[in-house]
């Protein structure tokens, strides 16, 4: 009995995954898993402002409106999956030395103050925010917190059976490890997400060129590539899956940029 009943929860969960185009398969997770477990650990980061000082929304709209607005290009590009069903909400964490950015399942955008001041052009935050949340998108997300915490434990979360791990899950988001795999696909979606929109669809590889042009390389110990490991030819990828797509954009906005992390605290 019990195996049978495994069986058709596992069809079920099949089923539910399939139910959308081009949506990738999670073992054992649904759409609405992702939800619930991104909206308790987002909750719970929001108890840890020790760990994750959030920028209030409310005293700096106008950095949260410049960053939702391109969220909304992104997302009304007619590409992102799963558009309606997660939450997209951005968050802006205080931490100028910290060149990361993550989402969790669900939708749940964060991006540190370090990587907003360290890019040069809108395109390149674009191709950032696209590539994370590609992440959640593609439901890689899912699959690596599967991955390092076990499918059983994050679904006792899920069920509201085992609430206190979500503060070390939350705490270790940041941490949270993507596979080169995972790496390539959100750096390829970020561009088909940007390829609609007026902005440079190759914005990430703006980012990583950046970066090498500083000396910090694909594999270093910088805490980016910690988390995003990189795959090989990583700019080339982009660029070229830009020309494969046809992609028109070629604005860089870069004054436009200058004025919004002026009003970065």
């Amino acid at each position: 009995m019990r195996i049978k009943l495994s069986l058709i929860l596992l069809i079920g969960v099949i089923s539910f995954n399939s139910c959308k185009k081009d949506s990738p398969f999670v073992p054992f997770f649904s759409i609405s898993d992702d939800r619930k477990l991104g909206a308790q650990v987002s909750a719970e980061i929001a108890n840890k402002p020790s760990e994750y000082p959030i920028l209030d929304s409310a005293t700096n709209r106008s950095v949260y409106a410049y960053l939702y607005a391109i969220r909304n290009e992104i997302l009304n590009s007619g590409k992102v999956v799963y558009k309606d069903d997660f939450s997209w909400r951005l968050r802006v964490v205080r931490g100028d030395t910290t060149l990361n950015a993550f989402c969790t399942p669900g939708g749940y955008i964060y991006v540190y103050t370090g990587i907003l001041k360290y890019l040069d052009s809108k395109d390149q935050l674009a191709g950032v925010l696209g590539h994370e949340m590609a992440h959640a998108d593609r439901r890689h997300t899912s699959r690596s917190m599967q991955s390092q915490y076990g499918v059983e434990l994050l679904l006792n979360i899920v069920l509201g059976k085992d609430l206190a791990q979500v503060s070390q899950i939350a705490s270790g988001m940041l941490q949270l490890k993507n596979s080169r795999e995972h790496e390539k696909e959100a750096d390829e979606y970020s561009v088909k997400y940007l390829c609609p929109t007026p902005y440079n669809a190759a914005g990430a590889a703006g980012f990583f060129t950046k970066l090498e042009a500083s000396g910090i390389q694909c594999g270093g110990i910088q805490q980016f590539f910690s988390t995003h490991p990189c795959p090989d030819n990583r700019i080339a990828n982009i660029t070229t899956t830009k020309t494969t797509e046809g992609c028109t954009g070629i604005g860089t906005f870069d004054v436009d940029y200058a004025n919004f992390k002026a009003l970065l605290p």
